[in-house]
């Protein structure tokens, strides 16, 4: 099975097979190896049974992030296809679930261009205010200010948006798929990592 990486569409999919998978195996070793030691010694009293309980730590670990990717809301296909029409020559996030404290923003699609950042959301019921102050948030912290942020429910709206980005992208000569390519670990994230990195 082939993994997709985050920001590309069809991570959320991806990931959340392989978040399955593995706490499947995880679980069926931890419960083998339990077993393991039933059999031999007749007793739940011995070194397997502590093996086994440390083992549900990963385990345990595994299956919360697995829930999480089964409830995250990745972008979809039709929104896709047609955002792909649009884009031109702008740098696209997709399937970016982004986590808070309380609670997670699913952002179908993303896109920062000169101090813009654009976003697409599928969830109606999404606070757009409240995710908007928190994305304003995370990218101050890495330094980002004066920055304008506005996501879309309409998807009309937000291709219209992504045209207007692609034409200020042309007036200016910016290659925002360079500026990824161009960074260095240790250096400042870029303003899209930075959504990647808030991202599950």
């Amino acid at each position: 099975m082939k993994r997709v990486s985050k920001g590309n569409f069809g991570y959320i999919k991806s990931a959340r097979n392989f978040a399955i998978i593995r706490t499947v195996i995880c679980l069926a070793v931890c419960v083998g190896i339990f077993l393991t030691g039933l059999i031999m010694y007749h007793t739940n009293k011995n070194m397997f049974s502590i093996i086994a309980a440390l083992g549900c730590l990963p385990t345990g670990w595994s299956a919360v992030n697995m829930i999480m990717f089964i409830r995250a809301k990745s972008c979809s296909e039709e929104a896709y296809n047609e955002i792909e029409a649009h884009k031109g020559g702008l740098f696209i996030q997709y399937d970016l679930e982004m986590t808070a404290y309380d609670t997670n923003y699913p952002i179908a699609a993303a896109t920062v261009l000169d101090k813009n950042v654009c976003c697409y959301t599928e969830q109606k019921e999404l606070d757009i205010p409240d995710c908007e102050k928190h994305i304003h948030s995370q990218i101050m912290q890495s330094g980002y200010s004066s920055y304008t942020i506005k996501i879309f429910k309409d998807l009309d709206k937000f291709l219209a948006r992504l045209d207007q980005l692609e034409n200020l992208r042309k007036e200016k000569n910016i290659d925002p798929k360079a500026i990824e390519d161009a960074w260095q670990p240790g250096t400042v994230q870029t303003c899209s990592s930075v959504l990647r990195s808030i991202s599950l």
